[in-house]
């Protein structure tokens, strides 16, 4: 058992019979009444995002999680597959385990959260940054630049990113993978 002081991002909880992991929490210390501690909890079976507050000292039930490196392989429409780096073993998630599944690209290598319960996939964990090629964009219009102009782009991946005006396709960009926003631009 856990309790309200042990949470902390990505930790995995059992809540109304379902597993959710922490992806946002705030600890609350108000000039009148009890402390509380606000969150932001993803299901890790279905995606679906719920905010809750709980109160100082309630008892959380925390699920033992593992983590293993995965290279991800391909989509096939419904699941993604991934194969464990260390004993070639693969399996396959669908797209509601995956945080931000437009910016993986064939041979990314993830962190996979596996219950130790049961060894079922719980969610995926991508890196911080990932570099993708830009495959179309609009050329940028000089003189449209006032303030932070941005114009979207298409990648390697298929996703959609909001890009500067100076990019061009063909340029390889550092994209945030928790938002999905353009970070810089890669030189090679």
């Amino acid at each position: 058992m856990a309790t309200t002081s042990d949470i902390r991002n990505g930790l995995c909880i059992r809540y109304n019979s379902d597993i959710y992991k922490i992806i946002e929490f705030l600890h609350v210390k108000p000039g009148k009444g009890p402390a509380f501690v606000r969150t932001k909890m993803k299901s890790v079976t279905n995606g679906k995002i719920i905010d809750n507050t709980f109160s100082a000292g309630h008892k959380l039930e925390d699920v033992r999680v593992e983590t293993h490196k995965f290279q991800y392989l391909y989509n096939d429409g419904e699941f993604y597959h991934f194969m464990n780096e260390a004993d070639y073993t693969q399996i396959r998630l669908l797209e509601a385990a995956l945080d931000n599944p437009g910016l993986m690209k064939e041979g990314e290598v993830v962190t996979v959260i596996i219950n130790a319960e049961d060894n079922m996939p719980l969610s995926v964990e991508m890196p911080a940054n990932v570099i993708l090629e830009v495959t179309a964009t609009e050329p940028g219009v000089k003189g449209n630049t006032a303030t932070n102009a941005t114009k979207p782009a298409t990648v390697e991946t298929g996703a959609t990113v909001n890009v500067p005006l100076f990019i061009n396709e063909g340029d390889k960009i550092k994209v945030e993978t928790e938002k999905g926003t353009y970070k810089e631009r890669v030189k090679e």
